[in-house]
């Protein structure tokens, strides 16, 4: 039988000449948005993005083919990892625009977003850790976000564009699970000025591995450095017995094997704790109420690999330049 146009296998890739344009792109329901972008941003867009993003030293995205792996978790945790270091300014944007957990996750549910002379002012959990979310905009935590691409995209560009972020040492992304209009419009906006690179987050069940798979050949089509995987869930330690068990059985070897498969490096691995969740719950940083849980440490030592790449990808471009 033959393949169907616009199979993923097909894709020429949103930087190619033929996005959005290639007998392959027909009936994706992306192919507008690529075509638009195939001959790169706007001149005028792009230069008013990076006047805004050029003080923003580091950015991550934190992707996953697969949703309820804890991807906002992730990006929460991370933020607050980072923000621990009271030198340096953090930001976290939440563009899961259909699912923003990211208020209740950071304790500001119910917070406002405040206009200044300058932009949106992002509301901030700490000093030097702003947040900035479409659920700030929504008038109740239980309206639903119904929106077609184009609004979304409008949205993100907002963001990027509005937010007076300030000086920034890390901004970190929070996208919604799959590879679709949010995850193009992000990587194109702020192509106009720098991403150091994508953190992909994953369960050991293969079922969550086939979904993440498809995000790294997203990451690869797009030309998005993957800095790499995060295997969460792996494993349950007994807080009393100390024993490890497999909740999500790794039956294809898991987020290790599948990194080895693709060559992508594996940033750790984090075993479930209730404390999380509940954490989550009552918008608290698990890093500060459980500190030596193991799942902690796996979190602080993700945490130290991110940086390091990211150190070492701004040297590499300053040579480049």
């Amino acid at each position: 039988m033959a393949e169907a146009p616009g199979a993923p296998e097909e894709c020429p890739g949103t930087g190619s000449a033929q996005a959005g344009r290639a007998a392959a792109c027909q009936g994706c329901p992306n192919q507008g948005l690529c075509a638009a972008g195939a001959a790169g941003p706007d001149p005028a867009e792009a230069a008013e993005l990076r006047a805004r993003l050029r003080a923003v030293r580091h950015t991550v995205l934190v992707l996953s083919g697969k949703g309820g792996v804890g991807k906002s978790t992730f990006s929460a945790l991370l933020a607050h990892g980072l923000a621990a270091d009271e030198t340096k300014q953090v930001a976290l944007l939440d563009i899961d625009l259909c699912g923003p957990s990211i208020p209740k996750i950071m304790g500001l549910e119910g917070e406002q977003v405040h206009q200044s002379g300058s932009g949106w002012s992002p509301v901030y959990v700490e000093e030097n850790l702003g947040v900035m979310s479409v659920g700030f905009l929504l008038s109740s935590p239980d309206d639903a976000v119904i929106w077609r691409g184009p609004k979304k995209n409008g949205l993100i560009k907002q963001f990027l564009r509005d937010v007076d972020w300030g000086e920034v040492d890390y901004l970190i992304v929070d996208t919604p699970p799959g590879t679709s209009d949010e995850h193009l419009s992000i990587v194109q906006y702020l192509s106009a000025s720098r991403i150091d690179g994508a953190v992909i987050v994953t369960t050991p069940q293969e079922v969550s591995l086939q979904d993440v798979r498809k995000e790294i050949n997203f990451c690869r089509k797009v030309k998005l450095p993957i800095i790499g995987v995060v295997e969460n869930m792996s494993g349950f330690v007994c807080p009393k017995c100390k024993n490890e068990s497999q909740i999500f059985p790794p039956t294809t070897g898991g987020a290790e094997k599948m990194c080895q498969n693709l060559s992508v490096s594996l940033l750790g691995k984090v075993p479930l704790d209730p404390q999380i969740g509940k954490s989550c719950d009552s918008g608290q940083s698990f890093l500060a109420e459980a500190p030596e849980s193991p799942a902690t440490l796996s979190y602080r030592k993700i945490i130290q690999r991110i940086q390091e790449y990211c150190e070492q990808h701004h040297l590499q471009e300053e040579k480049i330049m």
